[in-house]
């Protein structure tokens, strides 16, 4: 990593874009300033740090070096907020200073996701400077990814305009070597659950066995929505699933055992099928979490009968499914579940479940384009976690490469956040393949 590329790193690094502090807001703004002073003053595009609801983007554009608008266009997203760095003593230099320590960049944002936008931002530079540009480069980023923010979804839903394919450097390897695409992100619906059972609580001697306890009653109900024997959800709440494909399937014959990443986790199998079938599970099925339960008097021993409890359930859509039908069906059984008597207060929303087609010609020239600069290509995968930004864009018919420099290893929202310093070089000259990749997409 030369002086130049190290120094001006750095400088985005430095700044504290701590999204979750509101007393980082100008820093936050700061940020998305950079990166479209990036755009004008390296790359000779057009970009402003743009309001747009409660929030900015940083929108920009550069064009294709031929300078025809018959160019394929490609919408290229990241984020330029961090998580904060506490706890700070666990840190082993300053958090917003990049310092090189064996092999490895440390700063907070350096994986996730500053160190990857400036790899795509450099990348878009060098082929501008050679004038070897065959696509238009729309670049969309945001400052509220690390809080959950939607903005930029509400923006690719408003957006006329539109792309052939998009570009999101926001992810890991499998390992040294090993890259991976994410063709699709799971979607989440979010329940709270409310169970009333009487006017006051009870003495249990007096009333147990013969009055409805609230707790018994959630605990029935949660139940009702979890996985079963088999490890998996209900018929009712399986519906739409898309399997994936024999190429993917192929694909993750390449990654770790099940019983390899329960292992590495300190996680013990939720069945005897569970290990075995850990991709499809994680990655190509719904499943079913309680997130919490509220109710009696927690760490105090009491004989109380409680007329009240709550609970927080989510679940995880696979792709295909649909929100309102899921939800719908989760609420059905859980109000089937309760008994007579028992009044149920359930609240819930969700994001969906996005998917991108293997066989796009954006996913395989994406593809060829790794595999001509990294001599592998990567595997095809799904990712068990949800991303809202991946539904809206195949929803506008943008098939997006979700891939990533980041390492498992890399301390991604923990203290020592690292990156590997050959990936920087290795990055950039990834991503100026895919841009000129990318030439070759069909427009219109």
């Amino acid at each position: 990593m030369d002086d130049a590329w190290r120094s001006e790193l750095a400088e985005f690094i430095r700044i504290p874009s701590v999204s979750a502090d509101p007393a980082h807001r100008e820093n936050v703004k700061q940020a998305g300033e950079w990166v479209c002073d990036f755009i004008r003053a390296k790359c000779g595009g057009t970009a402003e740090l743009t309001p747009f609801g409660e929030k900015e983007l940083a929108l920009g554009e550069i064009s294709a070096s031929n300078g025809t608008k018959d160019a394929p266009t490609v919408l290229v997203y990241g984020h330029f907020d961090v998580q904060p760095p506490a706890p700070l003593d666990l840190w082993e230099s300053d958090p917003f200073e990049l310092t090189l320590r064996d092999d490895w960049a440390y700063a907070r944002g350096i994986t996730d996701d500053k160190g990857q936008v400036w790899i795509l931002l450099k990348a878009a530079q060098r082929l501008v400077e050679q004038n070897a540009l065959p696509v238009n480069l729309r670049f969309a980023c945001d400052g509220e990814e690390e809080i959950g923010g939607t903005t930029i979804v509400d923006w690719i839903r408003s957006d006329d305009v539109g792309a052939d394919a998009g570009v999101i450097f926001d992810g890991n390897m499998q390992r040294v070597d090993v890259p991976l695409f994410s063709l699709s992100t799971r979607g989440l619906i979010a329940f709270d659950v409310k169970v009333t059972t009487g006017d006051r609580d009870l003495h249990s001697g007096m009333y147990g066995g013969a009055a409805l306890n609230a707790i018994h009653v959630l605990m029935r109900v949660l139940s009702a929505v979890t996985a079963g024997p088999t490890g998996l959800l209900p018929d009712s709440l399986r519906q739409g699933i898309v399997p994936p494909t024999a190429e993917e399937l192929e694909n993750w014959q390449a990654l770790p055992s099940g019983e390899d990443e329960l292992e590495l986790q300190g996680a013990r199998p939720l069945d005897p099928h569970a290990a075995e079938q850990f991709n499809i599970r994680t990655m190509a099925e719904p499943s079913a979490d309680v997130n919490g339960i509220i109710g009696g008097k927690p760490g105090v021993r009491n004989t109380t009968l409680s007329v009240h409890a709550a609970g927080e359930i989510t679940v995880r859509l696979a792709p295909g499914q649909d929100v309102q039908t899921i939800g719908t069906a989760v609420e059905k059984i859980m109000r089937d579940a309760a008994p007579a008597g028992a009044e149920l207060d359930i609240k819930w929303a969700g994001v969906p479940a996005g998917l991108m087609r293997p066989d796009a010609p954006a996913i395989q020239l994406g593809a060829d384009a790794f595999e001509q600069v990294l001599g592998v290509r990567p595997l095809l995968v799904r990712s068990g976690g949800t991303l809202p930004i991946v539904p809206a864009l195949a929803d506008a018919g943008i098939p997006t490469v979700l891939t990533g420099f980041g390492l498992p290893e890399s301390n991604v929202h923990s203290p020592n956040e690292k990156f590997l310093v050959r990936y920087f070089a290795a990055g950039i000259d990834t991503a100026a393949a895919l841009y000129t990749k990318f030439g070759e997409l069909p427009t219109g």
